[in-house]
């Protein structure tokens, strides 16, 4: 397989000279840590004293990571990356909720963002996490097997009430939608409500994705479940495959807690993990269809190589690679210019309310010390290209 994630002029021509500048700044400020944990702070303390940074931090590292403010200010984005046959997730980054009319809201945000969707090619998936459609303690509690309430018993009733109105009107659309993952030890209750969903809505094609999170050794366990169960009672399974996103917590908590860690005991065996599940689905594309949302360049490198050994179309419906909006543009822009299918993340929403994500991001990519090494890399290769 050629390098084909080498060619920078394809990953960066969406870019102007001052937004790879951009780009290269932010990159170099989360390779140190320092700084990060700094930056971190000083923007919290701003934003919870309603200091007036919004217009600093837009003209900054909102711009390289989210799409906008709203679904309309995304629109230039949107576009301007489907010309290049990237496509979009709009992905509304405000955290969670706990209290009833805010996870009314949310349902209300997410069945609007299914309207805008139908309306654009470019936009073939919507997305929504469990955790904004009910308490996180009751989904806990509901996959502890822990007995509810009665009031608790109303309660989730109304979070698969929010499900089933949000799945059975992408399915009248025909939109796909992918949920997110959560933590393991609510992911039980997150996994059953999908189950349903997929069972209900997913019987000609899948309409329904669920999030399998490689990072944790038990997961491909659950595909060999839900493939039987699929293949059992007539419905297909759409699954987003991921590395994982909270690795920390889940083994500070096991530690605490006392069982077993949920993670994987290196990060070698989640790539092994990862890539057996993708070639998993592929032995049974039958009833799959496979979300890869990966920035591991070998990750895409064996799937493409599965793809051309069992001589599956490149942009096969069955088969999508995703990254996030401001990152792994070399992946993304590259596999798109091969006609891969392609889309990635876009997070929009309120500059503050979306803070929290982007804190996230930096950290994320801060521990992942390679991954950012690998984009200033890239960013530098390309500077010297167009001599900047």
């Amino acid at each position: 397989m050629n390098s084909i994630f080498e060619d920078t002029s394809t990953a960066f021509k969406l870019k102007s000279d001052s937004e790879l500048e951009r780009a290269y700044f932010l990159f170099k400020l989360i390779a140190n840590q320092p700084l990060v944990k700094i930056g971190t702070a000083v923007t919290n303390f701003a934003i919870n004293a309603k200091l007036p940074v919004e217009g600093l931090i837009r003209a900054t590292v909102f711009d390289h990571f989210c799409g906008g403010v709203n679904e309309q200010d995304c629109l230039p984005i949107i576009d301007k990356m489907f010309e290049a046959k990237v496509c979009s997730i709009l992905d509304y980054s405000v955290e969670g909720k706990q209290i009833e009319n805010q996870l009314d809201s949310a349902l209300s945000k997410i069945l609007g963002v299914l309207d805008f969707v139908k309306e654009k090619d470019a936009i073939p998936f919507a997305v929504f996490k469990p955790s904004a459609f009910g308490r996180f303690e009751l989904f806990e509690k509901v996959s502890s097997n822990q007995e509810l309430m009665q009031l608790e018993k109303e309660e989730w009733s109304r979070v698969i009430n929010r499900y089933d109105k949000v799945c059975k009107k992408a399915y009248d659309l025909d939109v796909a939608l992918l949920i997110d993952a959560e933590e393991s030890w609510i992911q039980d209750a997150a996994d059953e409500l999908a189950y349903e969903m997929m069972r209900k809505y997913n019987k000609v094609k899948p309409v329904v994705f669920n999030t399998a999170q490689m990072y944790r050794w038990d997961r491909l366990n659950y595909l060999e479940k839900i493939s039987g169960l699929a293949k059992k009672e007539g419905f297909k399974v759409g699954i987003k495959v991921v590395r994982g996103a909270y690795m920390e917590k889940e083994n500070d908590r096991a530690d605490e807690m006392g069982y077993k860690r949920p993670i994987c005991e290196t990060k070698n065996a989640t790539d092994v993990n990862f890539d057996e599940a993708v070639v998993y689905m592929l032995d049974n594309l039958d009833v799959f269809t496979i979300f890869s949302g990966t920035h591991n360049e070998m990750s895409c490198y064996k799937l493409m190589d599965q793809m051309k050994q069992r001589q599956i179309p490149n942009n096969s419906d069955s088969i999508w690679f995703g990254q996030l909006f401001g990152m792994s543009d070399h992946i993304s822009f590259n596999l798109a210019s091969k006609g891969y299918n392609v889309s990635k993340y876009l997070p929009y929403g309120p500059v503050r309310d979306v803070m929290p994500y982007l804190i996230r991001r930096a950290e994320e990519n801060t521990s992942v010390a390679g991954q950012t090494s690998r984009e200033l890399d890239l960013l530098k290769r390309e500077k010297v290209r167009r001599k900047i």
